[in-house]
């Protein structure tokens, strides 16, 4: 028992350290849109409803690729940023962001809309969207 019990502590170890990053955001926009890149602040404003330059298009509640995001670029859980979107809605200042299931339907919305803006895993990135941020 004692030797089994050696054997398990180094490999429940290992596989707690093994943990996979989370991959690299990419904000994205429309190809045709005139923004070629924003700063941390200008992405921060959109996807808290301090400017209406671009329509933010948010990802599920459940992605953790939304959670990443709203973290590094706002310093919010996704909790806090629906709050403060709730707030503006209901004061009759902004409209919710549309929220859409992945990365697919990000570039998908975000390609059919000129003002669109999202963000989605760096890997999902393709000729259907162009990246003015990438969150580090």
């Amino acid at each position: 028992m004692k030797k089994l019990f050696t054997l398990f502590i180094p490999a429940l170890a290992a596989s707690a350290f093994s943990l996979p990053a989370l991959a690299e955001v990419a904000v994205v926009v429309n190809p045709k849109a005139a923004e070629s890149s924003l700063t941390k602040d200008q992405v921060a404003q959109l996807f808290l409803g301090k400017s209406t330059a671009l329509t933010p298009i948010d990802q599920a509640d459940s992605a953790a690729v939304r959670a990443e995001f709203y973290k590094k670029v706002a310093d919010k859980d996704p909790a806090q940023a629906k709050a403060l979107w709730s707030k503006l809605v209901f004061t009759g200042k902004a409209t919710m962001p549309k929220e859409v299931a992945d990365n697919a339907a990000v570039k998908a919305a975000v390609a059919a809309n000129p003002k669109a803006i999202g963000y989605i895993d760096k890997s999902a990135v393709d000729a259907t969207v162009k990246v003015v941020y990438t969150v580090q």
